[in-house]
């Protein structure tokens, strides 16, 4: 089983990623495994079917398809950045070594952006006290919560950016034609930022003014079929086209080249595709919770490709408990992917509910 890695320092401005173990609890099945990376993280096995449970909190799952080895991962940290603060993430590798990218990016992201905050708040706040002008503005409570929001924006693309660039210097990982996309979620009180790198989705369960529940979408799925994202990636030389045996998938190809055949805008890594317009810079986003809002759902396109937002929804509130909501809608869209395709090779399946 690959678990935790660690950077150290390699010759000259190269780095390696050693691997090592991780500790393994497994439950009486031998199937779930809580895998603890650090003190206050908690991520999952690299089995093909994981789960894990944090009561009254958020649910998780995960499904080998069969492409081969799961390639998704996926993480939750309580008491992120604030006592009742919460990062989620999910993360679906692509390429030859895309299962190595999405657990070295769900190992190292959340931290790199916690350092990030902290360097950025204590500038800014620095700044506000040795102004006489805006010195009285630090007990606004308006002025305070924007600040706050825009200090998780700047932390979270200068993350994303830092770790793309590490990424690169991995010497004893081939990250050219692999990568991984990222979906992530910071929840600071009732304000959640949205981080969107890729074509996994963030979508939220919340009610109507008649008490109906609907599906609200978070994220844009970044895919090269987007209009902004083609056309970025055409002024960087980059194609933008659709295989004959798959015409409603366009994909990014090389200028004169027929490779990589990437069907995603933006993603970690891929560097071979980095000059040409596929970038590591994430769409953000806020969101601002009401009573209204129920949970929120973090899943892989694996979910995606065969259920819609509202039957995510409907999946998840109908779900035994909350503990067994993501189990129930991972499993759910493993048995569309049996029926809608019965002829194709299933995606992984991973999904996160976060209850409000």
């Amino acid at each position: 089983m690959l678990a935790q890695g660690r950077y150290i320092e390699g010759g000259g401005k190269k780095k390696r990623y050693q691997l090592e173990m991780g500790i393994c609890i497994s439950s009486a099945s031998g199937r779930d495994h809580e895998r603890k990376v650090i003190p206050q993280f908690l991520d999952f096995g690299e089995e093909n079917l994981y789960s894990h449970r944090i009561p009254g909190l958020a649910s998780l799952h995960s499904h080998e398809g069969k492409k081969g080895p799961n390639q998704d991962s996926a993480i939750i940290s309580k008491g992120y950045g604030s006592e009742d603060g919460v990062f989620c993430g999910v993360f679906d590798g692509h390429g030859r070594n895309g299962r190595l990218v999405s657990r070295i990016v769900r190992d190292r992201l959340p931290s790199l952006i916690l350092n990030q905050h902290k360097t950025i708040s204590s500038s800014i706040y620095s700044n506000i006290g040795e102004s006489f002008d805006n010195a009285d503005r630090i007990h606004d409570p308006d002025f305070v919560s924007t600040t706050m929001l825009e200090h998780w924006r700047e932390s979270s693309i200068s993350a994303f950016k830092a770790l793309d660039k590490e990424l690169k210097l991995l010497e004893e990982l081939d990250c050219s034609g692999s990568g991984t996309t990222a979906v992530t979620i910071i929840k600071q009180g009732e304000d959640v930022i949205i981080a969107n790198l890729g074509d996994s989705r963030a979508v939220l369960g919340t009610r109507s003014d008649e008490g109906t529940l609907m599906a609200l979408q978070l994220t844009t799925d970044l895919k090269p079929s987007v209009p902004q994202e083609a056309e970025r990636i055409r002024n960087s030389r980059g194609r933008v086209f659709a295989l004959k045996e798959e015409p409603n998938i366009q994909r990014v190809w090389l200028p004169d080249d027929d490779m990589p055949g990437l069907a995603m805008a933006r993603a970690f890594g891929d560097f071979m595709l980095k000059s040409y317009g596929i970038i590591a810079i994430p769409q953000m986003s806020h969101y601002r919770i009401s009573d209204r809002d129920e949970f929120l759902v973090l899943a892989t396109d694996g979910v995606w490709d065969v259920l819609s937002n509202e039957e995510v929804v409907f999946i998840v509130s109908s779900a035994e408990s909350e503990e067994a909501a993501a189990q129930a809608l991972v499993e759910e869209a493993v048995r569309a992917w049996k029926h809608k395709f019965p002829c194709t090779r299933a995606d992984d399946c991973t999904a996160i509910c976060l209850f409000l």
